[in-house]
């Protein structure tokens, strides 16, 4: 089964966001991606819908935007 991947920029909303969700759904079912440190990955995420930062994509999709840290273009620089 595929993970869910929860991409964030570091700042305290998503940083908080990310031990909730590890919490939840626990460590081994999600990919913690931080976009500030990989940036490469930032079209993969602009692909997979996300908007703003914090947001889970789930493993069949979704893209659940969490809170508002900041939007993609924030993090694009």
């Amino acid at each position: 089964m595929a993970k869910s991947v929860f991409y964030h920029a570091g700042c305290p909303v998503c940083i908080s966001a990310e031990h909730d969700i590890v919490e939840l759904i626990g460590a081994e079912k999600v990919e913690i991606v931080h976009l500030g440190e990989v940036s490469s990955r930032i079209g993969e995420a602009e692909a997979a819908g996300v908007k703003s930062v914090p947001a889970l994509v789930t493993s069949n999709g979704n893209v659940l935007h969490i809170n508002f840290g900041a939007s993609i273009a924030d993090v694009k620089g």
